[in-house]
């Protein structure tokens, strides 16, 4: 299968990540995927949530918006209240580097991670998840060089990458004109050690097999496995 894109089934978007591209974050990433470009950034707060306050324990929590012309139709901004899509993203988000993180080695400090998109053309929440752990591990760096932190809090990788069947053949990274016609939509989590945090999966025109989800299975793990050897690139300062 060839899709409109030119692209293989089992072929990524042209993935770039631009690292520091917001100063005043301690550590920041604007990812490009595709045409979907998500705005990245880590800061610390010295103090925590009352659930974590005298545990000796940090925490991390993230925030995700989509800017008004971030979509063809201008998106109204969240005021007050985010509406039911960004907050399910966040969360992911949220969870997705809580993984990865040691909260001891943090301290009694918050992790804020705000991810905001500037364009969307599908995958925002993978690519999300893939720009801020590049942006955290940027900032746990910073933190260990002024003496904030003596050791590395990120104790290991993770990368999402959205799968899904399009006219009944299994396909990888999903663009938004897949993605809105998609039979199945899926998006997987993992960790750099071949572990599962997420799998979200759903059947949007039709049921699928164990064997189909199997393969969107494999599917994804290949396709997150090239999506943290491009984050490793990225923070030993490879071109991408």
């Amino acid at each position: 299968m060839v899709r409109n894109d030119g692209r293989k089934e089992y072929e990524l978007r042209p993935i770039r990540m631009q690292t520091g591209f917001a100063g005043n974050a301690d550590g920041s990433v604007l990812i490009e995927w595709g045409r979907t470009r998500v705005l990245c950034t880590a800061m610390l707060e010295e103090r925590v949530p009352p659930f974590r306050a005298g545990t000796g324990q940090g925490w991390l929590t993230a925030e995700y918006a989509m800017l008004p012309a971030s979509t063809p139709v201008r998106k109204s901004r969240e005021r007050a209240v985010p509406d039911g899509r960004s907050t399910e993203i966040r969360r992911l988000v949220g969870r997705a580097l809580r993984a990865v993180m040691d909260f001891d080695a943090l301290g009694e400090r918050t992790v804020w991670i705000d991810c905001d998109v500037i364009e969307a053309d599908g995958g925002t929440r993978t690519a999300s998840v893939t720009g801020a752990y590049v942006a955290l591990c940027l900032a746990a760096r910073s933190w260990q060089e002024k003496g904030i932190v003596t050791a590395n809090p990120v104790a290991g990788a993770v990368g999402a990458v959205s799968v899904g069947i399009v006219d009944d053949t299994p396909v990888l990274d999903l663009h938004y004109e897949e993605d809105s016609r998609a039979q199945v939509d899926m998006n997987v989590v993992m960790t750099g050690d071949d572990r599962f945090v997420e799998v979200q999966g759903t059947g949007e025109q039709r049921p699928y097999t164990p064997d189909e989800l199997t393969c969107l299975l494999a599917l994804a793990r290949d396709g997150i496995a090239r999506i943290i050897a491009m984050e490793r690139a990225a923070l030993a300062g490879d071109p991408q």
